[in-house]
């Protein structure tokens, strides 16, 4: 295992520590409610962020209470998203004097409408039905809209330190948070037909309905939008940033398709893979979004650095979803990653303590009994809680680096985003 990722880490009744690069980080673990509703984070002081939950806890800053009606799509999404926090128990964020915020709540006039939006580029660049059909069958408003929130949200926060409260969200910031989920999609589409997969987001996938070559298809049909609308944003910079996403995820596919022989190696692949598979688009995104604010470098370079770390921690937690969710919270199959022949996260911290894994990874997972074992060896070491503890290191640095952003409600929203993704269950 890489000293560069976890060299020590430990767990008590009220403490978790991991020691990352030489440094030891430690948080003070609270339990918490489960069937959260508003998210709230407690005024300065020693205590962690808690989340509330059981019956719906009233406060003036995050809209309607429990039981009021809303038609709009947005409505939907804070709905969903507070059905899926935890049950990773990856334990909560330090407090940054963070006041109660929820980030969907927060931008509900920014994301309302985002997904007709899309549908409507799409629709008004193809005069194919079928094309139309399948470019637009993953913009349902069904997914969590994690990456146009979190670029939206940036792109208020930044605005608000360069500019003050009087600051107002671009037309130009909230397209690159279009493009973001277009990106993203296409990226799922092209994921569906290598990977064989029959659901994706609790339907159906695209390549179960349609043939592969127009399902490939309609994927480049995407990000050929996309990139006319990068285009339109009109500065060559932000253009130079976002097409870095599109050179990451293809690269970042085609590592996944190898492996490497030594345990060093092998990690350190793994979370280059990561980063240019998940993270690079958050981090790249909310980097564009901060230069078409006008920020200095060292600002756009501190989004960069939330978003990257904010994408590891995510892909990190999916990853240890793939192990103890179910089947039916993820809207797809658990195991997913072994099936494909993948090693994790979980099963590569796994490794250290039952070498027997190593053929198996190098083999892919391909011998009849190997899924089934490794999954068992899994739950049997330490690999998840190390997964957990990871996951945890980047979301607490994503926390930190917003707080150094000036005080607002979208520089709240942004921490509470990082704890919010910790404590996902899908």
């Amino acid at each position: 295992m890489s000293s560069s990722v976890i060299t020590m880490a430990c767990l008590t009744s009220s403490r978790l520590c991991a020691r990352v690069q030489d440094k030891l980080l430690c948080q003070f673990g609270h339990k918490v409610r489960r069937q959260t509703v508003f998210v709230k984070l407690k005024p300065p002081g020693p205590s962690p962020l808690r989340i509330f939950g059981k019956t719906c806890q009233r406060v003036t800053t995050c809209g309607p209470p429990c039981g009021s009606s809303s038609t709009s799509a947005t409505a939907g999404l804070v709905r969903r998203l507070a059905s899926s926090l935890q049950s990773t128990n990856t334990g909560s964020l330090p407090d940054y004097g963070t006041q109660i915020v929820d980030p969907y709540r927060l931008l509900e006039d920014d994301l309302n409408g985002i997904y007709e939006d899309i549908r409507a580029e799409l629709e008004k660049n193809t005069n194919q039905t079928e094309l139309n059909t399948i470019a637009t069958y993953y913009f349902d408003g069904q997914g969590k809209a994690l990456r146009p929130m979190v670029a939206i949200l940036m792109a208020r926060a930044v605005n608000y330190h360069v500019y003050g409260e009087n600051s107002a969200l671009l037309t130009s910031q909230r397209h690159v948070a279009m493009i973001s989920e277009m990106i993203h999609s296409a990226s799922l589409i092209h994921d569906d037909v290598i990977d064989q997969s029959d659901f994706r987001r609790g339907k159906p996938s695209v390549n179960v309905l349609w043939n592969h070559k127009k399902v490939a298809m309609a994927g480049d049909f995407i990000l050929a939008v996309a990139s006319m609308m990068i285009a339109r944003l009109r500065s060559d910079e932000v253009t130079l940033v976002l097409s870095q996403v599109v050179t990451d995820l293809v690269q970042g596919e085609f590592m996944q398709l190898g492996s490497k022989e030594t345990e060093n190696e092998r990690f350190a692949h793994y979370l280059t893979k990561t980063y240019r598979k998940t993270a690079s688009l958050i981090a790249n995104s909310v980097k564009a979004v901060a230069l078409l604010s006008g920020a200095d470098e060292s600002t756009s370079e501190l989004a960069f650095q939330y978003g990257r770390n904010l994408g590891l921690s995510f892909q990190l937690v999916d990853d240890l979803l793939d192990f103890v969710s179910s089947a039916q919270a993820m809207g797809k199959p658990t195991a997913a990653d072994l099936k494909l022949g993948l090693a994790t996260a979980p099963v590569l911290f796994a490794c250290e303590k039952y070498p027997e894994l190593n053929p198996m990874i190098m083999r892919r997972f391909q011998e009849a009994g190997d899924v089934e074992k490794a999954f068992e060896l899994v739950h049997k070491s330490r690999g998840l809680e190390q997964t957990r503890f990871l996951a945890r290191k980047h979301g607490a640095e994503a926390a930190r680096l917003a707080a150094e952003l000036a005080d607002s409600p979208y520089q709240k929203g942004l921490v509470i985003t990082a704890d919010l993704v910790l404590n996902r269950i899908k």
